[in-house]
């Protein structure tokens, strides 16, 4: 696999997609890992205008720092980059407050967190005639269903939603993303604590890579870690089936 070749046809992917459609301008939210580092660097060699922004709440300073870094990075290498700073941790703290009475879980906190950053980039989208720039991989997007909904899911298209974990590592590569971003463990930022996402999800990308592929392709000849994995795989798999497909909606079977 040619990987500066596959960047340049998601490249061009893109900016077709923004003249189909009369977009102006892309906007990305920056984290500070991998994916929105690739994806914001793919956007950026379009050369459409192309805004990208770092919002903290309550962020880990190495979080918050490497999405500097790397927006000052985009900034020093393309002319069409402009690098924004929404500090959000007011606002989510004033939602905290107002939603005491409520009992929220951690976990819905946690969420609320990219819903206001996804409410943040649409605000931006909408004024300067963008589009959400989608920053989810394959296995998040289409294996274990780990991202929010209608927060880091909500977005208006995914350049690297087909592209395994090990992929984008590769696309990292070739456009020489910053080396401590691809260092990085991955992480949603949404957490105080700083937790990785292979704390939270219980195996590695590559494990569940290997579970995705396992699932196409079943084999029963398993080790005891892998039998493990297929099952952390399958059970996130069905508790957010939800989000990975279409809404349901009540058809009227010809009624009217």
């Amino acid at each position: 696999m040619d990987w500066s070749e596959l960047a340049d046809e998601i490249t061009a992917w893109i900016a077709d997609y923004a003249e189909s459609n009369g977009i102006t301008t892309l906007v990305i939210g920056v984290s500070g890992g991998i994916d929105s580092a690739v994806t914001s660097t793919l956007s950026a060699k379009t050369g459409l205008p192309t805004i990208v922004l770092n919002m903290p709440i309550h962020q880990d300073p190495t979080q918050y720092e490497l999405s500097n870094k790397h927006i000052s990075w985009l900034e020093s290498n393309f002319d069409n980059v402009e690098g924004r700073l929404v500090d959000l941790t007011g606002t989510y703290d004033k939602f905290n407050q107002e939603m005491k009475e409520h009992d929220l879980s951690s976990l819905a906190l946690a969420n609320s967190r990219a819903r206001l950053r996804m409410t943040t980039l649409y605000a931006i989208a909408g004024s300067t005639g963008g589009i959400v720039v989608g920053t989810g991989n394959k296995v998040e997007d289409f294996g274990v269903g780990f991202f929010t909904k209608y927060g880091d899911g909500g977005v208006d298209i995914s350049p690297i939603a087909d592209l395994m974990k090990s992929e984008v590592y590769e696309v990292a590569k070739a456009l020489d993303i910053i080396e401590e971003i691809q260092q990085a463990a991955p992480t949603d930022g949404l957490w105080d604590d700083g937790r990785t996402d292979e704390e939270q999800i219980g195996a590695t990308y590559a494990e569940l890579e290997w579970a995705m592929r396992h699932e196409e392709n079943p084999s029963e000849d398993l080790t005891e870690r892998q039998h493990q994995v297929v099952e952390i795989y399958r059970g996130f798999n069905q508790a957010n089936s939800h989000k990975m497909n279409p809404i349901p909606i009540f058809e009227m079977n010809n009624r009217r």
